[in-house]
């Protein structure tokens, strides 16, 4: 039986600092549009900037930058798509998260 992990995204830097975001769904969608999972009011971010899924038959979650105008970067590097590990840095416009696993 596979372990049940929680996934979340912490604001680290760009204002809101310590600000938590449980990935609870299949996918979770960050951008500047009120419609979006996560909203982001920062102008360095697209409408609709990237996705993270939840891959259950691997137990792993990716992130996917949605053709963003100032792309999306893992670790400090721009990426299009990258499976994500607990500790990882995103950066999305002026605010950076830290990808944390609980088990």
């Amino acid at each position: 039986m596979a372990e049940s992990k929680r996934a979340a995204l912490v604001i680290r830097t760009g204002g809101f600092e310590g600000t938590r975001y449980e990935l609870a769904h299949d996918e979770t969608l960050i951008g500047r549009n009120p419609t979006t999972d996560i909203t982001l009011l920062d102008e360095g971010i697209s409408r609709e900037h990237a996705i993270i899924l939840f891959d259950a038959d691997r137990g792993a979650y990716e992130i996917e930058d949605l053709e963003s105008t100032n792309g999306t970067k893992v670790n400090g590097r721009r990426i299009r798509s990258a499976r994500l590990a607990p500790g990882d840095e995103i950066q999305i416009g002026h605010t950076l998260f830290e990808f944390v696993v609980e088990a």
